[in-house]
């Protein structure tokens, strides 16, 4: 199945959650706020916008948001809360399609950046990122890190979530550094929902690496949102890289 297949109109219907989990205040307004520091009063670039659950806030706190979305059903949901003159929207894979203008700020955030399968795909983000960007500009990635250390010896699977309703579990292939994320949904009864999603994960370092071969230098990293510190017990973290002042891609 290809990422556009994957984000189909089902899974677009079902993304956004108004006001609870990832659409909760408690989660998006950090985001929003550490985003709109880093934009400098400059326009940004989201890739993988998705429906808007990032750009439609910020773009409400002033920034100019465009955005760049491989789903066409995800496009619509973000159609229903802005329109194109408010979050303007270029179809297209993140890695490759080039948006017209110059941006203070490029980012990437909810793991976005491992839906692309390959490491050449991977490192192409950066570059494209690089190209959009004003010198100065910077490129915000959010992502998770491989929980590895908790898989036994021949275990390829962890579940790295439960709660009332739902099961969330990775399946390992470490050979390809690729991931499948499971998400079980269910009731009451017997019946149960299923929603598999593939990933290429990526250690930091790696990610810095990315980051170099695209002109960017690593300015800062933390453990979330709010500034926590990154530790080796961090789950996930959010870097910043930054192009020196002068270079443009």
């Amino acid at each position: 199945m290809t990422q556009d297949e994957l984000w189909d109109v089902e899974t677009a219907e079902s993304y956004d959650t108004p006001g609870v989990g990832a659409f909760s205040p408690e989660v998006l307004d950090p985001i929003v706020g550490r985003l709109a520091e880093l934009a400098y009063g400059g326009a940004a670039l989201e890739f993988a916008i998705g429906t808007g659950r990032v750009a439609v806030p910020l773009a409400r706190r002033g920034v100019a948001v465009t955005g760049v979305e491989l789903s066409r059903p995800m496009i619509d949901r973000l159609r229903a809360k802005a329109d194109e003159a408010t979050i303007p929207v270029v179809a297209g894979d993140m890695a490759t399609v080039r948006v017209p203008g110059t941006f203070q700020l490029a980012y990437l955030v909810y793991n976005t950046i491992s839906n692309l399968l390959t490491q050449a795909e991977q490192v192409a983000c950066f570059r494209n990122a690089a190209r959009h960007l004003a010198p100065g500009g910077r490129f915000v990635v959010e992502l998770w890190v491989p929980e590895l250390r908790k898989l036994p010896p021949g275990q390829q699977a962890m579940v790295w979530e439960t709660r009332a309703g739902y099961v969330g579990l990775d399946t390992y292939d470490v050979l390809r550094q690729r991931v499948v994320s499971h998400h079980f949904r269910f009731g009451e009864g017997r019946e149960a929902r299923l929603f598999r999603s593939p990933h290429r994960y990526i250690w930091p370092a790696e990610l810095d690496l990315m980051a170099q071969l695209a002109g960017f230098e690593l300015e800062s990293r933390h453990a979330d949102w709010d500034g926590a510190s990154f530790t080796a017990e961090s789950r996930s973290h959010v870097s910043v890289y930054r192009l020196p002042a002068g270079l443009r891609q």
